[in-house]
């Protein structure tokens, strides 16, 4: 058993045989062909959603734009509901199956949607477009939110069931795991950079029906290889909700809220050693912190022994049990600074490509598109992966001892504090757009370079050491739903930075003129806002480096 992470051991597939399965490489890299394909079929549907809702399905501008933003973000909440299921019920392996009935048959009907001629309305005929019927939006819409609950089950199980592939006590393996995590990173990006080039360039100049296809079969041919590499994946059972045990310590320890915590902690009650080697996590070490939870530990009598051994723990707990939920209240102001920078990092997808779209997109005789600038984003962070992995982290180990290099902690802070110069660099930018506009010219849109590799580089530091964070530090029973904590965050992000441009196009303009944010960029102030989310960035790195100066991390009690 791993004596160091608190993994629970590893079981195979079969119930029939449950001796721990060695390592073989093939398990992780059937996981990462997975996601590539996976993220190639995901973006062909939505990097061009909006497009299909407007030139397809005849949907007006506002009504395109307003469902696009509730599936995307019912689409980054799902992953919540498969982590619980996960972590609860199903398993990892099981949830990620599950998922894909559900993908893959979303998947298809819009493929058929967008072949099927009684499917989808008319083309236009001159300024005439026919809107879609009831049923057609009924059929296509289904289908989209099949997707949505498809691919929430895999995002929120696929990475931690490829983490459980290594095992943290072995050395070589943990420093495997570390390059799994980057080489997941770069399988996202790279199905986004394929999607967003080929894909969907298929649908608007070939056929919809065809880019859709292509997005069915690499879920098709993904679905085959996953389902091939079953005999060889080291599975984790579930160990049932976690959630009972997590409201067991908030009872327990407001029960005995008048008790006093003795200072030899070692006292404190630490469950049943009768058998060790049942699959199960490894104990936790007692920390210091929220003392008042420690109270749940506390024994006051033999029956309260009796009582949480026969799976009664209202009234005690182990320290096992509070030390879990000790990890999740520091993770939480963690979580919180990662909403605002994923508030940050969105935009890329709306106000940077404003800005291109108000510069000079020509160079030379070819124009090109604001929002292919996010592709380009992509190459950056590939570029970056490799810098950090080959250049950056064995420096840093020589310089630090530690064999990850930079903490996880560490390379987010790195992150977070590069959001700051990316941002105040687009304001810079758009300064001297404006400048440039008064004096009768228009700057290239090659200068907007710079802040995608600022912001390339911030989300390779923070977006990798984001995902093992929350994986590594999570208990051992919440590692689906705490990984999906990032999803959860990007969800929150699209809606915080939402609400802030609404309430900034308002007061702007409650002296009177038009605002920062004008349709035509020219007449308002877009660097103003860009100042306002390098403020806003500015204070959320300093929130989350006094956190995690003061961040416990998890630790395993010796056996």
């Amino acid at each position: 058993m791993d004596t160091e992470s608190g993994e629970a051991p590893l079981l195979q597939v079969s119930s029939s045989n449950s001796q721990y399965k060695p390592f073989n490489w093939k398990a992780p890299a059937i996981i990462l062909a997975f996601e590539f394909l996976e993220s190639i079929a995901y973006s062909g549907i939505a990097l061009n959603l909006v497009v299909y809702l407007g030139k397809v399905l005849h949907g007006t501008t506002a009504s395109s734009a307003a469902n696009v933003d509730t599936w995307n973000g019912t689409t980054f909440l799902t992953p919540v509901l498969g982590a619980f299921l996960a972590d609860t019920y199903w398993g990892k392996y099981k949830t990620v199956a599950i998922s894909i009935i559900f993908y893959l048959t979303g998947l298809l009907i819009i493929t058929a949607s967008a072949l099927i001629p009684s499917l989808r309305p008319a083309s236009c005929e001159g300024t005439s477009c026919p809107p879609a019927t009831g049923f057609q939006y009924f059929v296509f819409f289904a289908s989209l939110y099949l997707v949505s609950v498809g691919t929430g089950g895999v995002k929120s199980a696929l990475l931690p069931f490829g983490a459980d592939q290594y095992d943290d006590s072995n050395i070589e393996q943990s420093k495997k795991k570390q390059a799994f995590f980057s080489l997941f990173f770069i399988a996202i990006n790279l199905g986004v950079f394929i999607s967003g080039t080929v894909v969907v360039w298929i649908q608007q100049n070939v056929a919809w029906s065809l880019g859709f296809g292509i997005s069915s079969i690499c879920l098709i041919v993904a679905t085959i290889a996953f389902l091939v590499g079953t005999p060889i994946y080291r599975v984790q059972l579930p160990t049932g909700s976690p959630l009972k045990s997590l409201i067991a310590v908030f009872v327990a320890s407001f029960k005995k809220r008048k008790v006093e915590v003795p200072g030899d902690t070692t006292i404190l009650f630490e469950g049943d050693d009768a058998d060790l080697s049942n699959p199960g996590p490894n104990k936790l070490a007692h920390t210091d912190g929220f003392r008042c939870l420690d109270k749940a530990a506390v024994v006051l009598g033999d029956q309260e022994i009796k009582d949480s051994n026969s799976g009664r723990p209202w009234l005690l707990c182990t320290v096992t049990q509070v030390e879990e939920v000790k990890i999740l209240l520091r993770m939480l102001p963690i979580w919180v600074t990662s909403v605002f920078y994923a508030a940050s990092m969105c935009q890329t997808a709306t106000t940077f490509v404003q800005q291109g779209n108000a510069l000079n997109t020509k160079i030379g005789s070819f124009s090109v598109p604001a929002a292919s600038l996010n592709s380009a984003a992509v190459v950056f962070m590939m570029i970056w992966v490799v810098f950090q992995d080959s250049i950056v982290i064995p420096i840093a180990r020589r310089y630090t001892g530690n064999a990850a290099g930079l903490t996880q902690l560490q390379r987010m802070g790195v992150g977070r504090f590069l959001a700051i110069p990316a941002l105040a660099v687009a304001a810079l930018l758009e300064m001297s757009r404006l400048r440039s506009v008064r004096a009768g010219h228009n700057l290239s849109i090659v200068w907007q370079l710079p802040q995608f590799v600022i912001l390339s580089c911030s989300d390779v530091f923070c977006g990798i050491a984001q995902l093992e964070f929350f994986y590594s530090e999570a208990p051992v029973s919440m590692r689906s739903l705490c990984s999906a904590f990032s999803f959860l965050a990007m969800s929150l992000g699209y809606y915080l930075n939402s609400m802030i441009i609404s309430a900034i196009a308002v007061l702007s303009k409650s002296k009177g003129g038009q605002g920062w944010l004008p349709a035509d960029l020219n007449d308002g102030h877009l660097d103003y806002y860009f100042w306002l989310w390098t403020g806003i960035s500015a204070v959320n790195f300093v929130v989350y480096t006094g956190f995690a100066k003061n961040y416990t991390v998890k630790k395993v009690a010796p056996r």
